[in-house]
């Protein structure tokens, strides 16, 4: 399923972006959050020195804890168990796609809501622990690797890609001598230690990466104008025009969608479910008639939340 973009330009004389935009100034945190400055705690895609670490803290505070999980089930478990408040992971990037990973853990076991979300532009190096060496095995996490093709495929065709759960383990596995060369943010070298031999290294300038911002089910933010609802979508038996049906219910209500994937179930082969991003907030009443018209014809729909959209905070 590939994804749908086709979101619409806002002008910054808008009214509505402009009163947006002055509240989102003022208080980022909890607009984005939708929660009071209570949260302390939160898990997210580590080690130190990750993206995601760096997205964090464009809304977390100085007083907050920033817990690092190897990856990102353990991130969003931290949050069922009530390790921590909150935890962010990346959902998708601007070249790669989808975080398969995440878009699973969020349609099955014990619900999670998304609060927030945040964007951030990723840019790559190569780094190594001695500058010497020969570089037959790079590390560096699958999404990286698939951004820095023709740079790997030009400089290093015969080196092995080695596959770790994060561009900063990658850079953690180099600093205790396990491979030759990682893969990683700038930040992870001077973490970690290491040498950069080349900046920039990435096939497309721009990348951005979006991360989502999960808690459990409780309150969900407030209608800003400018709003994002997510939600899983199960049919109960693949048949011919059963996509169709889903979209329809969006069509019919001139409700924009951002974001469509399929995902299987896990269930038998051929059984799928589809993860869906759709502009605007369930409480508008375009997008809740069309999530109840879902609600008559799939087996289940998981709501996975509505929650300020990062391309429209300035």
């Amino acid at each position: 399923m590939e994804q749908i973009s086709t979101i619409t330009g806002v002008s910054g004389k808008n009214g509505r972006w402009a009163r947006l935009r002055s509240v989102l100034i003022g208080n980022l945190h909890t607009i984005c959050l939708g929660y009071p400055l209570l949260v302390k705690r939160y898990a997210y895609l580590g080690p130190v020195g990750t993206f995601t670490e760096a997205a964090l803290k464009k809304v977390a505070t100085p007083a907050d804890t920033l817990t690092p999980y190897a990856n990102v089930t353990a991130a969003l478990e931290a949050v069922r168990s009530g390790a921590a408040d909150q935890a962010l992971v990346p959902i998708e990037n601007s070249v790669e796609g989808v975080v398969a990973r995440t878009l699973d853990e969020l349609a099955v076991g014990e619900p999670l809501l998304i609060v927030g979300e945040v964007t951030l532009p990723v840019s790559f190096a190569l780094m190594v622990k001695d500058a010497n060496v020969e570089i037959k095995r790079i590390a560096t996490h699958p999404h990286a690797e698939a951004q820095c093709r023709k740079f790997i495929a030009t400089n290093y065709p015969n080196a092995e890609m080695i596959q770790t759960a994060s561009t900063a383990a990658a850079a953690q596995a180099i600093a205790g001598g396990e491979y030759d060369a990682a893969i990683a943010a700038d930040v992870a070298a001077e973490h970690y230690g290491l040498t950069i031999l080349k900046k920039n290294i990435g096939d497309t300038d721009g990348a951005v990466t979006r991360f989502v911002l999960v808690a459990k089910p409780g309150v969900t933010p407030k209608a800003t104008g400018f709003d994002r609802t997510s939600l899983a979508a199960f049919i109960g038996l693949d048949h011919a025009g059963a996509l169709l049906e889903i979209l329809t219910e969006f069509a019919k209500r001139e409700v924009n969608l951002t974001f469509i994937q399929s995902r299987p179930t896990g269930r038998e082969l051929g059984h799928y479910h589809f993860i869906i991003d759709a502009e605007g907030h369930i409480d508008d009443p375009q997008v809740g008639a069309a999530v109840a018209g879902l609600r008559s014809i799939c087996d289940e729909i998981r709501f996975l939340g509505s929650y300020p959209r990062a391309d429209k905070l300035g």
